[in-house]
């Protein structure tokens, strides 16, 4: 005879949710590698992008796959494919995701500042391999974003916004805030450095290099520290 699912009690529910939350922050950040702080900027109409990252957070490993156009001068909307395997939660706990996004920067300058908004949605399917537990985590944000451009080609980069994930008829909202500051080594290498997080949690803080193989090819990589945890990543971003 088939078990009927252990429900999750009450007070797993909050600490999930926060869990949910910042892992669907990891998997459908849309900002382009290796910052999780988002520019004010977008592609130009006609423009494309495809991104790849591999990451780890603690226990969990995934991937992301993401697809970006121009649509419009000053419009870019992003769809995102995403999984990863955390076995901190239970023997075996997977996480399918998928997210759209849409960017409109109004006011860039290439030098100075820029500001725009970003709104972003994502759902997430989890399966507990060691119980027959399943069950979609849904999140939305809206990003205020806003970036001055020195002339010697440094950038500041800040974001302030809101998301909201509900799991299993249980709500988690919490402010969001992100500094981002990138640093030319030379033509080619840049460096970047930010503090991200959220309401009710420490900052995540992080360092990473940003290398452009050939004209619209670059590849990344990142590692930080945050909340009693490590992460990293390394990815590939093709414009074209």
């Amino acid at each position: 005879m088939r078990r009927t699912p252990k429900a999750t009690k009450p007070s797993q529910i909050a600490p999930l949710c926060i869990a949910l939350s910042s892992l669907a922050g990891a998997l459908h950040a849309h900002a382009e590698a290796p910052m999780h702080t988002d520019d004010a900027g977008t592609l130009t109409q006609g423009a494309m992008k495809l991104e790849g990252v591999f990451g780890r957070d603690d226990k969990t490993r995934g991937a992301e796959l993401l697809f970006g156009a121009g649509v419009a001068p000053q419009l870019e909307m992003e769809v995102s494919l995403a999984r990863a395997k955390d076995t901190a939660m239970g023997a075996s706990t997977t996480f399918h995701g998928h997210g759209w996004g849409v960017k409109w920067v109004p006011i860039q300058n290439e030098t100075g500042w820029s500001v725009g908004a970003r709104f972003d949605m994502g759902h997430t399917r989890v399966r507990d391999h060691a119980t027959p537990q399943r069950f979609t985590a849904r999140e939305t944000a809206l990003t205020a974003l806003a970036s001055y451009r020195l002339a010697n080609a440094q950038v500041l980069h800040l974001n302030a916004g809101h998301k909201t994930v509900r799991a299993q008829g249980a709500r988690h909202r919490a402010a969001t805030c992100a500094v981002g500051y990138e640093i030319p080594l030379t033509e080619q290498l840049q460096l970047t450095s930010e503090v991200y997080g959220e309401q009710r949690s420490r900052p995540d803080k992080a360092v990473g290099l940003r290398y452009a193989i050939t004209d619209g090819l670059k590849a990344s990589a990142a590692v930080g520290r945050g909340n009693g945890r490590t992460f990293s990543q390394v990815g590939m971003a093709w414009e074209f």
